[in-house]
């Protein structure tokens, strides 16, 4: 059977409940997916059941929390292809995820150290490297991007020295929707003895990944983007590396030993997870990612293709050759996320989001989408961006193309 987004869409609450209340058309998934009932079901279950501290409690509620927490932790493994699943730390998301990584990998960088970054990083990317660098003195360098939006790998090999010691960049841009060649840039970063972290926040919605093969060193992601709970998120590394650092934070739960003089810290990863975890928010992610990865991922992906086709070719439809609208990143019919940001000469982003939501019932998202280096270059004030998830159909499409091309009437 073919993959039908009307039935995934019934086991979401709250879209059955704005349909029901005159329609409401959801294109924002870049920025935070909508949860599935079977996810607030398993958190609501764990907080009326067993809700307790976990790690050290004996009691018969502290057990079963462990045990859940533990499972969690293993669910969000197998999603990423790891059989290690102390190689998976407990963030509150994408951006604490790479701050840890800052604070604890950068500990030991000096002066003459670089990290390469690039010009269509998250700020998320930029802002714990540029605050390392005030606090180390080490050098950034950053990977350009090309016309069409993506990393321009053929510079790689250039800026990636014996002195870089972590390429840090996107695994797929939330602007641009241009997915990088993580692969060869692994194995160039590897021959200058450089690591590679990847911010996969907007790949990992789009099914199990293959950590071992992409050969990244590091990998961050957040659960409100993979159809889970806001406030987790994970980082994960390899064991080898993860065993030399320090930790980032000090507190509960990642010690060992404390006295008047000294402390000593756990392994991996409880060394890197200071404090009362969010318990309930790690079951909830886990849970969505065993969900995610029981759909028909083949047939998500072909939807998906077609409906991001469908907007880059209604949106050129509506501008007719006038070069009014600027679609960013790839050209139709070339890989690219489910996402499409565009610029529209003379309108704002901010007012075209307006129109649409209080005309046409489409939620959007507009500005820089936290990656104002890359709107900068290419000397735009912002951009609209509609994003899709596995149970946007061809209705919320036709509904954005309508607005907009109602939107060009109006504010033109």
């Amino acid at each position: 059977m073919a993959f039908d987004p009307e039935i995934l869409a019934r086991e979401f609450t709250i879209l059955k409940t704005l349909s029901s209340k005159g329609g409401f058309h959801y294109l924002d998934n870049a920025a935070m997916s909508q949860v599935p009932d079977s996810v607030i079901k398993a958190m609501v279950e764990h907080e009326t059941m067993r809700r307790s501290n976990v790690k050290r409690g004996i009691h018969r509620l502290a057990e079963a929390a462990t045990e859940a927490f533990d499972k969690a932790r293993l669910q969000a493994a197998r999603y990423l292809g790891v059989n290690d699943a102390d190689e998976v730390i407990f963030t509150s998301g994408t951006t604490a995820g790479i701050n840890i990584l800052a604070l604890s990998f950068g500990q030991d960088l000096k002066q003459d150290d670089e990290i390469l970054l690039s010009e269509l990083e998250h700020h998320s990317n930029i802002i714990p490297w540029q605050m390392l660098k005030q606090r180390r003195g080490v050098s950034i360098r950053y990977l350009p991007v090309t016309d069409d939006g993506r990393l321009d790998l053929d510079r790689a090999e250039d800026l990636i020295t014996t002195k870089t010691r972590l390429v840090a960049v996107s695994h797929g841009s939330n602007v641009t929707g241009a997915i990088t060649d993580v692969i060869s840039l692994a194995s160039l970063a590897h021959s200058k003895g450089a690591k590679l972290m990847l911010d996969g926040a907007q790949v990992a919605p789009h099914g199990p990944l293959d950590l071992p093969e992409i050969d990244a060193d590091f990998y961050v992601f957040s659960g409100h983007k993979v159809y889970g709970p806001t406030g987790i998120g994970v980082l994960w590394g390899r064991m080898d590396l993860l065993e030399k650092l320090p930790p980032a934070l000090g507190g509960g739960e990642m010690i060992h030993e404390v006295t008047i003089k000294y402390s000593s810290f756990q392994d991996p990863p409880h060394r890197f997870e200071a404090g009362t975890p969010p318990v309930t928010q790690a079951i909830g992610m886990g849970t969505a990612l065993e969900w995610l990865s029981r759909q028909d991922l083949p047939g998500i992906h072909n939807h998906l293709t077609e409906l991001t086709e469908r907007i880059m070719e209604g949106l050129n439809n509506i501008d007719n050759g006038k070069s009014r609208i600027r679609i960013l990143g790839p050209e139709p019919g070339k890989p690219r996320l489910p996402l499409v940001s565009f610029a529209v000469r003379d309108i704002h982003p901010h007012d075209i989001c307006q129109f649409l939501n209080d005309r046409h019932g489409v939620a959007l998202r507009g500005g820089y989408h936290c990656a104002q280096p890359l709107h900068d270059l290419w000397n735009l004030d912002g951009s609209t961006r509609a994003s899709l998830a596995a149970f946007n159909q061809e209705i919320d499409v036709e509904a954005f193309l309508n607005g907009m091309e109602d939107c060009m009437k109006v504010l033109s």
